[in-house]
């Protein structure tokens, strides 16, 4: 750099100058006011100011007046370490008005304090690790409370603007896709079935506002019978519930009466009512949209792995919630648990195959209370299916992938413990029931 353009530096003081500027809080810098590469010895003092401290430069070669800048014109800059001596001088970012270097770090800080400066949460953070650990507890029980309680209550909310006639739709085509896949049509006599239709329809006009989230929503329930997939039951979205032949001939090989079946159909009404299809579905996208936000660009692996680990406790609540349902539905129409209980019992203490029904042509049989890797009903997460736990929801449905040959899934298993849940529901009561 030529010489004409090195910086001047200020003469020292004499000892009244430096008495002055002690009682004032001036400081001694060197002003680059964006005009010249030159720089300009100049007296800078922070005073109090509306919404912070204020900044006066005062060039020392008198060519131009002192300017003041307000508190938001200045780009304070922040304390790194409390204690240590830094290296090299430290700048002030003036914005329009150029920047500023300042030997002596410690006298500006204390000039700051002195005009009403306070540290941001940034700068202790930085220079004080019992704030950095109690802002890291607080993130971390922040995203807890996001994943714990906010996702499924935004969820619910978001729900009640999902259109009926869409939900409809999801559930015709993927039942249309099991009928191509997995499913055949009922072997049950007609007469059978049409007992159990009826049954079914005095069950859900049983259904009272009360029992749900949703007041107002009130879809056409419809019992459908397939062959196939063992003893099993699952619900759709928009009020269709497929009962297997399975479940029927189980039921009356253990001589349980048809209160046992309207309590497994009792709780698939549940999770029609409940709308856990489209909750399931909308829980995962607030999820992922709430750990991208909080992630940044690590977002995308958290996001995804906490997607797949919490649909599995989001299931368990939703199971419960149709308990709950199930419970309260039986008991409004005077009508015994005890038998849906039994079966539960009974089924889950025979062995895997026992309930099992000759599986449809190039299709697998669902294992009870085992969630099945790929079985994902058109936007719902895969989860077990239910013929020991009860029921399965749309998104209990079975593997569609006959080929696709996977590990033991059991230990993750969305189904609250069977035989507990058995035993409630004989007692006529359900875990986390309000």
């Amino acid at each position: 750099m030529p010489s004409s353009l090195q910086p001047t530096r200020p003469a020292p003081l004499s000892p009244e100058g430096q008495t002055q500027a002690a009682r004032l809080r001036s400081l001694q810098a060197l002003w680059f006011d964006g005009r010249s590469s030159k720089a300009r010895a100049a007296w800078v003092t922070p005073r109090p100011g509306p919404g912070g401290p204020m900044l006066v430069v005062r060039p020392l070669d008198g060519a131009t007046a002192s300017i003041q800048l307000t508190h938001r014109q200045v780009h304070w800059p922040e304390v790194w370490r409390a204690k240590g001596k830094p290296s090299g001088p430290l700048l002030i970012d003036l914005g329009d008005h150029g920047s500023l270097e300042v030997n002596d770090h410690q006298a500006w800080h204390a000039a700051v304090r002195a005009a009403g400066g306070r540290a941001s949460l940034t700068t202790r953070m930085q220079t004080h690790w019992p704030t950095l650990a109690l802002v890291g507890a607080v993130a971390v029980g922040g995203l807890w409370a996001f994943y714990h309680w906010g996702t499924p209550w935004a969820a619910t909310q978001l729900t009640r603007f999902v259109p009926l006639a869409v939900e409809q739709q999801v559930s015709s085509q993927y039942l249309e896709q099991l009928d191509q896949r997995m499913l055949k049509p009922s072997r049950l006599p007609a007469e059978r079935q049409q007992q159990l239709r009826t049954q079914f329809d005095a069950l859900v006009q049983g259904i009272q506002p009360s029992m749900t989230h949703y007041a107002h929503y009130r879809p056409p329930y419809r019992l459908e019978f397939r062959h196939g997939m063992g003893a099993n039951a699952f619900a759709l979205p928009g009020g269709t519930i497929v009962m297997t032949d399975g479940i029927v001939r189980q039921a009356q090989m253990l001589g349980a009466p048809d209160d046992a079946l309207l309590g497994v159909l009792a709780h698939e009404a549940g999770h029609v009512a409940q709308r856990h299809t489209s909750r399931a579905v909308l829980q995962q996208g607030v999820l992922q949209t709430g750990m991208s936000l909080a992630l940044g660009d690590v977002s995308g692996i958290f996001a995804t792995s906490a997607t797949l680990l919490t649909s599995l406790a989001y299931s368990r609540a939703h199971e419960t919630e149709a308990d709950c349902f199930a419970v309260a539905l039986m008991q409004h129409l005077d009508k015994p648990t005890r038998p849906m209980g039994d079966l539960l019992l009974a089924l889950e203490n025979e062995p895997d195959d026992a309930s099992s029904e000759a599986p449809a042509d190039g299709a697998s049989a669902a294992t009870p209370g085992v969630a099945t890797p790929g079985a994902t009903a058109p936007g719902a997460a895969a989860s077990g299916t239910a013929a020991a736990s009860g029921a399965a929801s749309a998104s209990d449905s079975p593997q569609a992938d006959a080929s696709a040959q996977g590990p033991d899934w059991s230990w993750i298993s969305t189904h609250p413990d069977t035989r507990a849940r058995a035993e409630m529901l004989r007692e006529g009561r359900s875990p986390s029931c309000r």
